[in-house]
């Protein structure tokens, strides 16, 4: 895994957080404020397609399909940390998440040129010889809530809030022959056999969800999940999901999920659609 976990190293230096990871639930509804935090480590694969248009006159601009087959050896640094603080039924939360990919593998799926009036597509599938795609995202979710359940073994919080991702993308490309297209009054744009292009898109998103825990019985094992759907006006859809088990300590929680995150956009906007999912480990400390 290429020392997968040395590139973890600064979890324990982001700000604390929540989001789907959750936490822990307190226990009863007690007097004052108390508080969770969980650094944890979750190894997604990540797949999308990515839209470096609006082409320009008399050229043109890529759209970028991601490789999710090679996520271990494209993983270059991922870094996490979640934490909640709760009176009585109330929470608030936060979760924090940085993750930087190289040399992700993919293809050009095909080629907006725009030799006249408007962009014209054209499928680059069988021309394409590969691409190589660098990924740097952070995601930053606030939330607030409130208890609808809180018993001793089982809760269930309804939240709302934001979802902030803010994506940069740098791909280089190579394709068998130059893409050339004719528009009206005999225009010609091109797009280069080979070449390399970057964008960035800062997304905002509000969000609106559910999360709950319930315990097996009476033992120390317990399961948990959470969902939450949001958009940013009409040009953004977001939405993310966990499910997952855990074990109750004294001093908080271990906890094995499978965690989700999808987005897409429009409007010529970089993330066509982009999605990241894979199981996350991680320590819940209460105090």
């Amino acid at each position: 895994m290429k020392c997968i976990f040395k590139r973890t190293a600064l979890q324990a230096a982001l700000a604390t957080a929540l989001v789907a990871s959750g936490s822990a639930m307190a226990q009863g509804g007690g007097d004052g404020w108390q508080f969770t935090l969980e650094p944890y480590v979750w190894l997604p694969s990540v797949s999308g397609k990515l839209n470096y248009g609006p082409p320009p006159v008399g050229g043109g601009s890529a759209r970028v399909e991601i490789d999710p087959n090679n996520y271990f050896d494209s993983l270059d640094m991922a870094a996490m940390l979640t934490g909640t603080a709760r009176n009585g039924r109330w929470v608030i939360g936060t979760d924090i998440i940085y993750l930087h990919f190289s040399g992700t593998d993919g293809k050009v799926q095909s080629v907006d040129l725009n030799p006249g009036s408007g962009p014209v597509n054209v499928s680059t599938s069988s021309v394409s010889a590969g691409a190589s795609s660098d990924l740097k995202g952070t995601v930053w979710t606030l939330v607030g809530g409130y208890a609808l359940l809180q018993e001793p073994k089982a809760n269930l919080e309804a939240i709302g809030g934001f979802r902030y991702l803010g994506l940069s993308a740098d791909t280089n490309w190579e394709l068998k022959t130059t893409i050339t297209g004719t528009g009206p009054g005999g225009r010609t744009a091109t797009f280069a056999r080979q070449g390399g292009v970057s964008k960035r898109e800062d997304v905002w998103a509000g969000i609106v969800g559910l999360r709950g825990r319930a315990n097996f019985g009476d033992s120390d094992w317990f399961a948990r999940g959470y969902v939450d759907v949001g958009g940013g006006g009409s040009s953004t859809f977001t939405w993310q999901g966990l499910a997952g088990i855990g074990y109750a300590f004294k001093w908080g929680d271990l906890n094995l999920d499978y965690r989700y995150l999808y987005y897409s956009q429009n409007d010529d906007k970089l993330i066509d659609n982009i999605s990241f999912g894979g199981l996350a480990l991680g320590a819940n400390f209460r105090f």
